[in-house]
């Protein structure tokens, strides 16, 4: 184990003055990503900045009847939130998909938005990859790439981000507030996370010394026609191979509105406004909804083990859209219990 140091933050202001004074240091709060990060030596942070007791754990609705959601806000208390429950349920289904019950109890709403690839290789500092070396190489392209991204890849990089909630809040057009040494800014949330273009090691828009500290949600909820789907090698305490967000709106019989975002294909949640267009105006369909699985995933390339997601994205993209016009979401499997 490397030496740190450990400190605790009083406050969010405190907590910059912190991150900026030592370029080298990390925040923790739930720890459930960093800590296996440090154990692997994939990150070596001279500085623990432990922002687990800053004021940033409520979930409070906002003044145009959207929801505000700490950055601090554990992922089983906010799953079973009475609000994100009744007016965004397709959150809920998300966060139900994630991680196993003791980690939802640690992880945290900003630090699943940071969560890093599961990619194999940036796990494995005996290999080259430009996202944990940049220059290094990425092994993932002649390598086992079977759990790596088909869309938005780079020459450097085809790392997937791992979030379930981040798909979910991709489709719901959330936001994302920081707040860093130049102050406060609202981040719109397709443009929070980046693709890896030549520059992998970034994975998110996030400026040096900024802190996350909380994200709002729209007043449209899509509590009615929604349904998170993930495919995974197994039930529980798995990564997506494959997961879908999708949520409708109905009108006269036919699409109003339309939101599909796509989870463990990409470097960030995936989204596509061509797609969710040819799904406005027409019926329920299969056919409609195989078209707008078509337009999703036209720029789709798959590697040497992992060509097979193309085809289950497809599939999924349909039954994704054909529960959520049903209003049959999918079943997590998961009880709740008081």
């Amino acid at each position: 184990m490397i030496p740190f140091e450990y400190v605790k933050a009083g406050d969010v202001a405190d907590a910059v003055r912190r991150i900026a004074a030592d370029p080298a240091a990390k925040f923790i709060a739930g720890g459930t990503n960093l800590i296996d990060l440090m154990k692997d030596d994939v990150e070596t942070p001279s500085r623990l900045i432990d922002i687990s007791r800053l004021p940033l754990k409520a979930v409070e609705e906002t003044a145009d009847g959207g929801l505000r959601i700490g950055a601090l806000v554990p992922n089983a208390d906010l799953s079973w939130h009475p609000l994100i429950e009744q007016r965004y349920p397709l959150v809920a289904s998300a966060l139900l998909a994630g991680a196993s019950q003791q980690l939802r109890n640690m992880a945290t709403t900003g630090g699943n938005l940071l969560q890093r690839t599961r990619c194999f290789y940036f796990y494995d500092t005996a290999t080259p990859c430009n996202k944990r070396q940049p220059g290094s190489g990425c092994s993932a392209t002649s390598g086992i790439n079977r759990i790596n991204a088909i869309l938005g890849t780079s020459e450097a990089c085809i790392a997937t981000h791992p979030s379930d909630l981040c798909v979910a809040l991709a489709a719901l057009d959330a936001s994302v507030h920081v707040t860093g040494p130049s102050g406060e800014r609202r981040i719109a949330f397709a443009d929070f996370h980046r693709l890896p273009g030549d520059t992998p090691q970034l994975d998110t828009n996030l400026h040096p010394h900024e802190i996350v500290t909380h994200v709002t949600l729209p007043a449209r909820g899509f509590a009615k026609h929604y349904s998170y789907l993930k495919i995974r090698d197994r039930l529980s305490y798995a990564f997506a191979l494959v997961s879908v967000a999708a949520v409708l709106e109905f009108e006269g019989g036919k699409i109003k509105q339309a939101r599909l975002a796509l989870g463990g294909v990409a470097p960030k949640p995936w989204r596509d406004p061509a797609a969710e267009a040819a799904l406005h105006g027409h019926p329920a369909t299969e056919a409609t909804f195989s078209h707008a699985a078509e337009l999703l995933l036209r720029d789709a390339r798959g590697y040497a083990h992992n060509a097979f997601k193309i085809d289950l994205a497809r599939r999924a993209v349909v039954r994704a859209l054909t529960q959520a016009a049903h209003a049959t979401p999918q079943s997590q499997s998961v009880k709740k219990i008081r």
